[in-house]
């Protein structure tokens, strides 16, 4: 049976809403089509969208090519004008089963519309079929949370994805269940910006509120995870829940961006160093096994060498395991794109010493393991992550998709995975 063709580019939400672009397209009869569903985060992201459409189309000429994602929503016309591409739709129509149906009758006025793109800032909800998410025995995903009240300098994915606005207690309780039914052992909370959850909702709950109550009502649920959150927004029942119940991941990845003060300040972030800084040592203070993730912009629009090497300190003051290092690219219609500039080939040179500096640090946790055992969610054959997240591969009988499995650490190979054998 044949079937659209979903293309993601971008992070985990994206990949989430494509499993339910797949879910309408297939239902809607669209088995020829090649939806992209772009990313926007950087100018490169938007010049590598163009790219993906053109090669698809090159490769399936006969395809109907639809284009959606924060690029599509925020740029509608510059992905209309190209020759390859059949339909742009915007990020809260992707989101609709009848978006597809029109597109599959070319009778109706909208199924030969070239542009289906609405203003993001009035949607004021999150469809209920959001969180149906996507994933494996292994792991789910399930979005909470939708769009951005902040104002980075530096970041236009607020006018790709609109306001903040959270998913009901009840409806994300019940959907993780469901999975857990399913038989997936982990599942992991997704947004834009989590942080911020519940300030629509009646009661404005937070998010450690709501993390309590998922572990608190499914209580067969193995494993809970959050994916990116913002440091200084998380509230103390979170971090109670972080400390109380094993259940709950100790892997945090952190929103920081820099870590000197000035870039801060100009990035428009709502912190301090020192404030990142405190959270990591609280958080490892009540989770002495967590470890720690975070996004860092390299080469921002007035940083000095001293200010880079503030970044570069950061890494070793928050003891951070993880890095996400984004070179600066200027986003058109952002403040910080009419900031004065870094050449780029310093840029790079910053965001390549940055990357070396988190190779060091994995290199380091990675080198206290051998000898210690893990549980491991088998994501592949003889391959899995432990509660770190850490990349673990083992004899390939060990444990078949989605179990949970005992490894004894044996040591590190030269892709930086641990190593392991039963336990």
């Amino acid at each position: 049976m044949s079937a659209p063709t979903i293309v993601t580019l971008g992070c985990r939400l994206n990949a989430t809403e494509s499993e339910v672009m797949r879910q309408h397209a297939l239902a809607a009869g669209l088995d020829d089509a090649i939806i992209v569903n772009t990313c926007a985060v950087t100018a490169e992201a938007v010049r590598q969208a163009t790219q993906t459409i053109r090669r698809l189309k090159r490769e399936r000429p006969d395809a109907r090519v639809i284009v959606t994602g924060c690029a599509a929503q925020i740029e509608p016309q510059r992905f209309a004008e190209l020759a390859e591409v059949d339909h742009v739709i915007g990020n809260a129509e992707k989101m609709r089963a009848a978006t597809f149906a029109n597109l599959a009758n070319p009778h109706s006025s909208a199924g030969t519309r070239r542009v289906d793109v609405a203003d993001i800032m009035d949607v004021r909800e999150t469809a209920r079929h959001l969180i149906d998410g996507f994933g494996t025995r292994a792991r789910a995903w399930v979005e909470i949370q939708n769009g951005c009240d902040h104002r980075c300098t530096f970041c236009i994915i607020p006018y790709g994805r609109g306001p903040s606005r959270s998913v009901p207690a009840g409806e994300i309780v019940a959907q993780v269940r469901r999975f857990v039914e399913a038989g997936t052992n982990e599942v992991v909370l997704t947004g834009v910006d989590m942080t911020s959850y519940g300030g629509d909702l009646p009661g404005q709950p937070k998010l450690g509120w709501l993390v309590r109550q998922v572990l608190k009502h499914v209580p067969e649920l193995k494993r809970l995870r959050l994916s990116s959150i913002d440091q200084v927004e998380v509230d103390a029942d979170l971090l109670t829940a972080l400390a109380d119940d094993a259940r709950l991941m100790p892997h945090l990845h952190l929103s920081m961006q820099s870590g000197d003060d000035m870039i801060l300040k100009r990035m428009k972030r709502r912190h301090l160093r020192a404030d990142a800084i405190a959270f990591c040592h609280e958080a490892r203070r009540l989770r002495p096994d967590v470890v720690f993730g975070a996004d860092l912009i390299a080469g921002f629009p007035t940083e000095t060498e001293g200010m880079f090497q503030n970044s570069l300190d950061l890494v070793d003051a928050c003891d951070l395991t993880y890095l996400h290092v984004f070179p600066f690219s200027p986003r058109e219609g952002t403040p910080a794109a009419r900031m004065p500039q870094h050449p780029k080939r310093e840029i790079k040179a910053r965001a390549a010493r940055l990357r070396a500096w988190g190779t060091r640090a994995l290199d380091r946790y990675l080198a206290q393991q051998p000898g210690t055992t893990a549980r491991v969610l088998v994501e592949g054959e003889g391959f899995g992550r432990n509660a770190q997240f850490a990349e673990v591969v083992f004899p390939a009988h060990l444990g078949e998709h989605g179990a949970l499995i005992d490894v004894r650490l044996t040591g590190t190979n030269n892709r930086r995975q641990l190593t392991g054998v039963a336990a």
